[in-house]
Formats: C-alpha cells, sequence, structure tokens
C-alpha cells in the first residue's frame, strides 16, 4: 500500500519532538508515513489499526511504536459515543542519536532497531508507562525531554510483539499513495453496500484486471480479502455492541448470504458469529 507523507518536521518548531492529546469523532483512514519514530497510546475508541502489513483490531490502551518510514494509520469502525483519543509522540532519529552510543541505552538502542517492524505492547503489560505517556504532552523544559527517555527505557524492559513481516516493504510514490487512500476510504465508508470490482478500479482509471495487480502488491492482500476483513471487524463491534440477530448483522455489513457470512467468519476468526458473541458476553460477567 503506498502511503502519503506526513511532514512531522515543520510542526516540530523549536522543540525536540512533538507529543499531544488527539481527541477527534472518530480516527478517519489516513495511510502515511513519515522519517520520524512514532509512539501511539489509544485512550479512547476501536477499530482497526494498519502498520506495514499488519491489519489488527484495537481497542483503548493499545500501544505501538513504529520506526521510520513505516506506513501506519488507525481507523475507527464507526463514530463512536465520547468519540476517539490517543496520545501521540514523534521523535526525530536525530534526538536519539545523541545519547544511544551511551552504555546505559544499549536496550534503548535496541528497542529503536526492532521498530522497524513496528512494536505492539499489550495492554496488561503496560499500563504503567501508559500512564507516564499519557502525563507527556503536559510537560514541558527538561522535564519532557527526559520523561520520554523514562519512557523508552521502560518500554525496552517490555516483552513487545513485532507487526510487520520480515518481507514487507513499501515504495514512497504520492500517486499510487492517493489511489490506495481513495480505495480503502471507500471501501471503509460503503462496507456494508455492494462494492463492484468493476466501480472500484474506474475509481482510479485502472481496468479490474489490473486493479487486482496493483492492490495485491501494494497491500499484500486481494481486494475481496480487504473487503472481507473490513466487513469482519464491523461484525465483531456489532455482536458485542448490539442484540441484532446473526443474519441482521451478515446482512448489515455488507453479505447477501447468511451462509457465506459465517464461513467468511470462521475463516477470519477461528469461531463461529454465535461463539464469537458468547465468549464476549462470559468475559463480560467475569
Amino acid at each position: 500500500m503506498r502511503p502519503s507523507f506526513e511532514d512531522i518536521g515543520s510542526r516540530k518548531g523549536n522543540a525536540s519532538f512533538v507529543a499531544y492529546d488527539l481527541r477527534v469523532p472518530a480516527f478517519p483512514f489516513k495511510w502515511h508515513y513519515h522519517p520520524e519514530y512514532e509512539l501511539t497510546l489509544i485512550t479512547r475508541g476501536s477499530g482497526k489499526r494498519m502498520v506495514g502489513d499488519s491489519h489488527e483490531s484495537f481497542t483503548a490502551g493499545d500501544l505501538v511504536l513504529a520506526g521510520p518510514d513505516l506506513p501506519h494509520t488507525w481507523v475507527s469502525d464507526r463514530v463512536q459515543r465520547g468519540g476517539a483519543a490517543a496520545v501521540v509522540i514523534q521523535f526525530p532519529e536525530s534526538f536519539v542519536q545523541d545519547f544511544l552510543h551511551w552504555p546505559e541505552c544499549e536496550a534503548i538502542a535496541r528497542l529503536l532497531k526492532a521498530s522497524v517492524h513496528g512494536l505492539h505492547f499489550p495492554a496488561r503489560r503496560s499500563r504503567a508507562v501508559a500512564e507516564a505517556i499519557t502525563a507527556l504532552p503536559a510537560l514541558s523544559g527538561l522535564h519532557r525531554i527526559t520523561a520520554l527517555i523514562e519512557i523508552l527505557q521502560a518500554l525496552s524492559r517490555l516483552r513487545s510483539e513485532p507487526l510487520v513481516s520480515d518481507y514487507f516493504s513499501f515504495v514512497k510514490g504520492k500517486e499510487a499513495g492517493q489511489r490506495i487512500n481513495k480505495v480503502c476510504r471507500h471501501i471503509q465508508q460503503h462496507a456494508s453496500t455492494t462494492i463492484a470490482l468493476g466501480d472500484v478500479a474506474a475509481m482510479v482509471n485502472l481496468t479490474p484486471s489490473a486493479f487486482c495487480r496493483f492492490f495485491k502488491r501494494v497491500t499484500g492482500k486481494t481486494f475481496s480479502d480487504y473487503v472481507n476483513e473490513v466487513r469482519i471487524g464491523h461484525a465483531c463491534s456489532l455482536l458485542t455492541e448490539t442484540d441484532q440477530t446473526v443474519s441482521e448483522i451478515a446482512f448489515a455489513t455488507g453479505y447477501e448470504s447468511l451462509t457465506y457470512f459465517n464461513r467468511v467468519f470462521l475463516r477470519k476468526k477461528g469461531e463461529s458469529p454465535r461463539s464469537f458473541r458468547a465468549r464476549v458476553q462470559l468475559l463480560a460477567l467475569r
């Protein structure tokens, strides 16, 4: 997938790095990259997280460290009560280069080297550091700098999970990025309706066969597989948050056949929609 470039340097001003609270009605689809490291903590909201060739669900507490030029986005399933919020910290390589050669920072150096694959820190292991991340945007002066170093040191002690496969790579390109962003935005907005391959291909001035090759090459997924992932993600939210029947949810998420919906859900989630709902309800009672 060809991401768009985000210019963080011009927003940084005279500060060493950028740290801010992001509060929006919903996280929009914004597949992008930048040369800075980015530490993102989701404090409210849920949806899909895409980092490189990783495509997973997220909820509040989601914490990811993305290395330089690693494409990423968080996108809400829909506008949710209370909106969506995150703490975002973006820092350039020049910020860390001055101290990474210190023996005391060897663990941080290993952490940042591993971040080229995107690192996910499960919420159950990172609650303490999440509190420090949440507090950082309000800090100023030297306290702000030392707080970020301490956060990186704390993360270096935690067990993390790489998100991106070893074979993932992308070539920066403005035109391709605009094309794929347009397509993925359309899928996110219209996943509950019929999405015709020919119509989507025409949106980016490609024939259906050329579009399929293009989509597979830049995302690592077939067009139909990507659409199914978006739809099943929405179905999981409806199974969790509503009393709609499985049949109603199947049709509400763009499937014309209940049998096909059940088959795709089982393939994606490893269990049936009814089993998924029962398991979530059981967890809620604990």
